[in-house]
């Protein structure tokens, strides 16, 4: 039975966003994540810093118990940034359908562009949802 008709559903605003914040740190880099060789930006970092901004923009209005888990990614990294430097990563809500999220989301360097692509998420009762883990 679904009785989360009482949750976030009803609250949730299209065009609702956060923007989430980076210093890149050698910890960021494509080499420390494992993704490349040099030392930029690594695409994971930048993946999650956005999914960070999408779980943050939707997180006041959930009920007690509810939180969001990503579901899909797509990202183009566009642009390299190295140790140093400032990032923001946004996250705009486009559509809500039910438990469903749809965002657009886009990372900048200063005025350039560096990222963008879109991010599902859905609402969960977290307890539940952990209750789905397998046992090792």
């Amino acid at each position: 039975m679904d009785n989360t008709n009482n949750s976030a559903r009803g609250r949730l605003q299209e065009g609702v966003s956060f923007t989430s914040r980076l210093i890149v740190g050698e910890g960021d880099t494509a080499i420390s994540m494992g993704s490349g060789t040099l030392p930029v930006l690594g695409t994971p970092r930048l993946a999650a810093l956005l999914e960070n901004a999408a779980m943050l923009a939707v997180a006041p209005v959930l009920a007690p118990g509810e939180t969001t888990v990503g579901g899909e990614l797509s990202l183009r990294h566009l642009a390299p940034s190295g140790v140093g430097a400032s990032i923001t990563a946004t996250a705009v809500l486009e559509k809500a359908e039910g438990r469903k999220l749809y965002f657009k989301v886009c990372a900048r360097e200063g005025d350039i562009l560096i990222g963008e692509g879109t991010h599902t998420r859905f609402i969960v009762d977290a307890e539940r949802f952990l209750s789905k883990i397998h046992p090792q």
